[in-house]
């Protein structure tokens, strides 16, 4: 599958459907964005299985806005809605290759249980 294009208007319809996906922060003066431009591209064709989509930082700054995109490339994964990696940089194919299959694995009702447990804690640290 190829990439699609993110923006304010798609971005949580795609972010909160069931499954994968990866999102590539990028913009088009960055040198190392565009390095990284074609990895994600062949990754993206390998797996047809999941949603790779790609958000422009300058046509799309209320999204790199809301979630902090503070260096680019900055690459996020969401699974099941919920974002479980993000980190800026760009990976090399057998990193983001082994970041696809990591996130395949994740058994999403245990990280819900984390949050949860996390969110709880926080709340209880704020009463006491």
């Amino acid at each position: 599958m190829p990439t699609i294009e993110l923006t304010g208007r798609n971005f949580d319809a795609v972010a909160a459907k069931p499954g994968i996906v990866l999102v590539d922060f990028w913009a088009s003066w960055c040198a190392p964005c565009r390095a990284f431009a074609p990895v994600f591209e062949r990754v993206a064709e390998q797996h047809p299985d999941l949603v790779f989509g790609k958000v422009d930082t300058e046509a799309a700054q209320d999204l790199a806005g809301a979630f902090q995109i503070r260096s680019i490339p900055t690459l996020m994964v969401i699974k099941d809605g919920v974002v479980v990696f993000a980190q800026a940089g760009a990976l090399p194919p057998a990193a983001l290759e082994d970041l696809v299959q990591q996130a395949k694995a994740l058994d999403m009702d245990e990280v819900r249980r984390k949050i949860a447990a996390a969110a709880e804690g926080a709340k209880t640290a704020a009463q006491g």
